[in-house]
């Protein structure tokens, strides 16, 4: 630790530079801490202490460490900062350009706590004690205390340095469809390089025999990224994401799998052992589960990082998928992932969080603009919502079956359901690359295999009474449904589903802003227009809807939730919202149909003459 200070003594303080601003309620919290005016002040009788040094012992990816501080000088304002790598001088923080220079603190820290969090007499007594959960994250960690507050920090004690047994063990598998309905992917996170080992996944049916399958490597460096923070203090070493494609599964049989490294000396590191379904036959009939949401984020299960509430839902909808986990089959999360926004670890935190989801079940996302969005990147907005990333994380830490990642729409099939998942930060407008997509994945279902047309997208291209969209007058995003709602009704969208709104309504089946039927909650026979649902209540602080009201909007709840569809056969489908505080219902209704009733015209689903009539 004395190279460390020592390093610090030499180094000086710059002001701190401005990043774009979003909306007080998109703010990533650890954007608050002015890294760039931390200011050295190492002070002898002020301390940091952690146990345990080491880590992960019985293979443990989580593990809870204790510190142990102290100040001379306490106040209310001070506050502990987590680092990773331990060593977070300038030493390994490069200049922007020729012309500048680092800061102080070369990067933001992992996340925070204030020195008072578990002790309320801390600015009297100066001594404290404070609990914080680590993830494997492929470094090691140091803990700083510093006072000033948030805005103008000083250094005053940095603890030893704790890490886990092996940092760069394989960690937070991700199941994804692959690009048939036969084929599972796995998707993982190392500190393990090409150079260093051969990454694979030893799987097969659960109880038989297991074969392996090896696994392509990516990573980026800081040039990938885009802009600040992402490419500044919000930088971390990503390592490697490794991808295998587990092909010819037997549908809805279980498999086991566990993901594996043989590194060059002959030998093998492992992870614990995973199980997953396969996906059933497209078509077949059987009772088969789909979650939805949007705008979920992330949060700390030991109260860090809370700063503004950014993502207080985030947790709660974790847990309830967790604990429902049994009667899900698939997971869709339609944007806005984990609002990293340009602080790379938040990523490793977000996959760690939904581990016991991803590692079972097939976890599907789409890309949101906190994901995508960057000026000059080609993304349809020019806002800076994505923290520099300009969705090179998204693109690389989860696989969908898109052509083009970097184009990231996408078909993907499970059983009756069909979905057609857009890239709303991209052009969708008719005549793009991305409509004709659209289009063609419309077209292409076979309704009567798949009866249940899903169409998902982040931005509400539909209709939405988020308040921002009633200012506009459009109750939509500008120019989204213009194009598309011809597409939904001629081939019969069934459900229409965003994010981006932080909140949950459900519309009665619309076109043109005309709903097609007044019943509510139990459908039987032809729709005559989709329903539209935004559910982006997946944790991250919730919108205020407009007081308006429209005679489309059936169902507006301000909370925490996600979406549930159920179907039951080729003709019978539930549809529940259910809030993340309880898992409970509040709200549902059910479509009954048979085949004949998606053949059947209806306003603008067939052509008005044929040669027949």
């Amino acid at each position: 630790m004395v190279r460390v200070y020592g390093l610090l003594l030499f180094l000086l303080v710059l002001d701190l530079v401005s990043f774009g601003e979003a909306r007080p309620h998109d703010e990533q919290p650890l954007s608050r801490i002015a890294v760039h005016k931390v200011q050295f002040a190492l002070n002898p009788s002020a301390y940091v202490k952690a146990t345990p040094t080491l880590l992960g012992l019985e293979g443990e990816n989580i593990q809870w460490v204790t510190l142990v501080y102290g100040s001379p000088n306490p106040s209310n304002d001070d506050w502990i900062g987590v680092f990773s790598p331990a060593n977070f001088s300038a030493s390994i923080c490069p200049p922007e350009n020729e012309r500048g220079f680092p800061p102080l603190l070369c990067t933001a820290p992992i996340k925070y706590q204030y020195a008072n969090y578990s002790n309320s007499n801390y600015k009297d007594t100066g001594n404290a004690t404070l609990k914080l959960q680590l993830i494997n994250q492929r470094a090691d960690f140091s803990f700083a205390l510093f006072s000033g507050g948030l805005s103008n920090p000083k250094l005053m004690a940095v603890s030893n340095i704790v890490t886990f047994v092996n940092p760069k063990a394989p960690v937070y598998p991700r199941l994804a469809q692959g690009k048939t309905w036969n084929e599972m992917t796995v998707t993982w996170t190392s500190g393990y390089g090409i150079s260093e080992a051969e990454p694979f996944v030893e799987w097969g049916p659960l109880g038989e025999n297991q074969l392996r399958s090896p696994a392509g490597t990516l990573t980026f460096n800081r040039n990938s990224m885009c802009g600040a923070p992402a490419r500044t203090v919000g930088w971390r070493d990503p390592g490697f994401i490794h991808t295998s494609f587990l092909k010819d599964l037997w549908p809805n049989s279980m498999y086991t799998y566990k993901l594996g490294h043989k590194l060059f000396n002959g030998t093998y590191i492992w992870s614990q052992k995973y199980n997953f379904r396969a996906s059933p036959y497209p078509g077949q009939d059987s009772l088969q589960r789909v979650v939805i949401f949007g705008d979920m984020g992330k949060a700390e299960t030991d109260g860090s990082n809370e700063y503004n509430d950014f993502q207080p839902g985030s947790l709660n909808t974790t847990y309830q998928l967790i604990q429902d986990l049994k009667n899900i089959d698939i997971v869709l999360h339609i944007g806005d992932i984990c609002y990293a926004n340009g602080y790379l670890s938040q990523w490793d935190q977000f996959t760690s969080q939904i581990e016991p989801i991803a590692s079972t079940v097939p976890y599907m996302i789409g890309s949101g603009n906190h994901e995508r969005d960057w000026p000059g990147t080609g993304s349809f907005y020019g806002n800076m919502d994505s923290g520099g990333e300009c969705g090179v994380l998204a693109e690389t830490m989860f696989y969908v079956p898109a052509e083009n990642r970097a184009k990231f729409w996408y078909p993907t099939d499970y059983g009756m359901f069909h979905f057609c998942i857009a890239d709303t930060e991209h052009d969708w407008r008719e005549g793009t690359e991305q409509y004709q997509f659209l289009e063609k994945c419309l077209a292409s279902v076979d309704r009567q295999k798949q009866p249940w047309l899903i169409f998902l997208a982040h931005r509400v291209l539909g209709y939405s009474s988020g308040d921002w969209y009633a200012m506009e007058g459009s109750f939509e995003e500008p120019m989204g449904r213009e194009s598309l709602q011809k597409l939904w009704q001629k081939y019969k969208v069934d459900l229409a589903v965003y994010g981006h709104v932080h909140n949950y309504e459900r519309t009665c089946p619309v076109y043109e802003n005309i709903c097609t039927t007044e019943e509510k909650s139990y459908y039987k026979g032809p729709l005559n227009g989709t329903i539209h649902v935004v559910a982006g209540g997946g944790g991250a602080s919730l919108a205020q809807f407009t007081s308006l009201q429209t005679k489309w909007s059936y169902y507006r709840d301000y909370d925490f939730g996600f979406i549930k569809l159920t179907a039951f056969d080729h003709s019978n489908l539930l549809f529940e919202y259910k809030r993340s505080s309880d898992g409970k219902v509040y709200d549902s209704f059910r479509i009954s149909r048979d085949y004949r009733d998606i053949l059947a015209c209806t306003i603008d689903s067939c052509p008005s003459t044929t040669l027949a009539s």
